[in-house]
């Protein structure tokens, strides 16, 4: 039983120093002073400035950051109704209900960009930030609804029904009771929803326009013209800042 465990310890510490150790490399070489990537030639804080100093950086990060809050606050709009329509729909119809909406998280995300590219084009859209928009609450839609209904259904449902015994109205029954329950779950798949559309490149190459440069595209476009420690820099704020939101999104799920 000791080796078996012993065992098992050393292989999920494999699969950790598999996940991280790149990650780690990473952010060590983003203070590296050398202007090679590869080479260490001692610590220096350069990069970072040089990454502070960057206008066209810092315009992709400000569009991304519009993009993630307006797709986030779209979906949630979205999500939390659709979420609670479905897990209190019942009949033939619920399962085909649910496979449309659930559909996005198993298609690749190079058949949705193309997608979303042909739609917008058939109708006509010009490119820009809002194709961009629209094209993250696509993916992100199921992420907030699988979340929130997981909520849902840990739910007493007497709850609700003594609300209204007690002469609360639906609207009333939902501010004062299912929403302070499902609140925590709302969040967390915000803060996930959020941090999908920050990272995001595939669909967001497909449907961005002239001047809707997002972070992603910009970091792209860098390493096409060679490696340097500025993309170390970038990428070890990225990765410091997803892992944030998703820390963050595991708490507020754990209430």
């Amino acid at each position: 039983m000791i080796r078996q465990g012993f065992w098992l310890q050393s292989i999920s510490g494999l699969g950790i120093a598999f996940l991280y150790l790149p990650i780690i490399v990473l952010v060590v070489f983003s203070f590296n002073a050398s202007r090679l990537s590869a080479m260490w030639q001692g610590f220096s804080w350069h990069w970072y400035g040089v990454l502070w100093h960057d206008e066209a950086l810092l315009a992709a990060a400000a569009n991304s950051l519009w993009v993630a809050a307006l797709s986030t606050s779209f979906v949630v709009l979205l999500g939390v109704p659709a979420a609670m329509g479905l897990e209190r729909l019942r009949g033939r119809g619920r399962q085909a209900r649910e496979t449309i909406f659930l559909l996005p998280l198993v298609l690749p995300e190079v058949m949705m960009g193309v997608a979303l590219l042909l739609f917008f084009v058939m109708i006509q859209w010009p490119l820009s930030l809002a194709t961009v928009v629209i094209g993250h609450a696509a993916f992100n839609l199921p992420v907030v609804i699988v979340m929130v209904r997981a909520r849902l259904q840990k739910l007493d449902p007497r709850l609700e029904e003594a609300a209204s015994d007690l002469g609360a109205s639906a609207w009333q029954t939902f501010y004062r009771v299912t929403w302070p329950l499902v609140r925590p779950a709302v969040l967390g798949a915000a803060l996930l929803a959020f941090t999908i559309s920050l990272d995001d490149f595939i669909v967001t190459f497909f449907v961005a326009g002239p001047g809707a440069t997002t972070l992603p595209l910009r970091v792209y476009s860098m390493i096409k013209s060679g490696l340097s420690p500025e993309i170390n820099a970038l990428s070890s704020v990225l990765v410091l800042a997803s892992m944030g939101l998703v820390g963050l999104s595991m708490v507020f799920q754990r209430r």
